[in-house]
């Protein structure tokens, strides 16, 4: 599946010309307060967090944030970007799935997207190949 403007869910993880942003709050954001640094990722980045997950381990959205954070000398990491950026990903991976790469070689987002996690309602295949994969690396909820 394309998302708009032609390119595929590869096509926006590996766009070059999106750069992360580290910009100071004016005021309070969801989580962060007025004067905080937050960083804007890139999906490129969110794809390069997700790939060094180890297989048979699992991470959160939250961890990831605070991790790109630290990386990037930010307070915070936006919350609404990340979890756009990690719905990119995910489709992007599932995209090159079904193109035939097996599961193996493709950004493992189950790692970080858990069966209770919002965003496999998001998910254009759903939430049934997030909790396969899970299992199969014996990763639980």
């Amino acid at each position: 599946m394309k998302p708009g403007k032609g390119k595929t869910w590869t096509d926006k993880v590996n766009d070059t010309s999106k750069v992360h942003v580290v910009k100071k709050l004016e005021k309070d954001f969801a989580d962060m307060p007025a004067g905080a640094k937050m960083l804007i990722a890139t999906p490129k980045i969110i794809d390069d967090y997700v790939r060094q997950i180890p297989k048979g381990k699992s991470g959160s959205l939250a961890t990831m944030r605070r991790d790109l954070a630290v990386e990037y000398g930010a307070d915070y990491t936006c919350p609404v970007t990340s979890g756009i950026f990690l719905r990119i990903v995910s489709e992007a991976a599932h995209e090159q799935i079904e193109k035939g790469t097996p599961p193996g070689r493709v950004t493992p987002f189950w790692r970080v997207v858990d069966e209770k996690s919002s965003l496999n309602k998001k998910l254009s295949f759903g939430e049934t190949f997030v909790k396969q994969q899970r299992k199969k690396e014996g990763l639980v909820s």
